[in-house]
């Protein structure tokens, strides 16, 4: 088990959605400090809270926020972008690339040093969309399945670093991503705890709500889903 409390933990995308309910879950488990990355200005009452302005699309401001932290037990990856797309706007397939891809390896090569030093966990948010590709959203799927490979890569080469590497595989979520769908949504509140939960139980892949937990058998008994055991 690896206990929230007592942790320092930086969650990126943390002013609303699933962000800002990790935030609160984050506190609601006695972590030691909470850093909030957002592209944005932010307070919080909470003074274990400390606002980060990081875009995660812009190196010098993932630099500025890595001189603002002396140390960090977990990283959550959770800044991401959504658009509706029909693959024919290459700059669209671009952008959700630049930030749920290259944004996810910028701030993780930045923070990894202060990860190795405590040997502390990186989380990244996917979703269902990075196994099975929704057509009203290709690009979002593309970027998600090709942060799933950054993932699995990242498994593989920080175990013997001591860094223990989450996936997250969410399913609809009533956050502003999601308000337009009609559909069967899971509250962020419950999303992020289910996350600190996989994460205090060291699961490697976490499915958070109740649509991503009917894909997670077969995700687990698929020769694609290794774990750092069998590296």
């Amino acid at each position: 088990m690896t206990a929230i409390e007592g942790k320092i933990v930086l969650i990126t995308g943390a002013n609303r959605g699933i962000g800002r309910a990790m935030l609160e879950e984050a506190l609601s488990r006695g972590a030691q400090q909470v850093y909030a990355g957002t592209r944005g200005s932010f307070t919080h009452p909470d003074e274990r809270v400390t606002p980060l302005i990081l875009d995660i699309t812009d190196e010098a401001q993932t630099q500025q926020a890595v001189q603002a932290v002396p140390s960090l037990d977990i990283l959550v990856n959770n800044a991401g972008v959504a658009l509706p797309d029909d693959l024919n706007d290459h700059a669209v397939i671009e952008r959700h690339l630049a930030v749920n891809l290259f944004g996810i390896h910028r701030v993780t090569q930045a923070f990894l040093p202060l990860l190795v030093r405590s040997r502390g966990a990186i989380v990244n948010a996917l979703s269902t969309a990075a196994l099975v590709p929704l057509s009203i959203v290709p690009a979002y799927s593309i970027s998600k399945a090709a942060a799933l490979s950054l993932t699995q890569s990242q498994r593989a080469l920080l175990t013997d670093q001591g860094v223990r590497v989450h996936a997250v595989f969410t399913g609809p979520t009533d956050t502003d991503m999601n308000r337009g769908f009609d559909i069967p949504k899971a509250s962020p509140e419950s999303v992020a705890q289910a996350i600190f939960d996989g994460v205090e139980k060291q699961e490697e892949d976490i499915f958070p709500d109740p649509m991503s937990q009917t894909l997670a058998d077969g995700w687990r008994n698929s020769p694609f889903a290794y774990n750092d055991e069998e590296i």
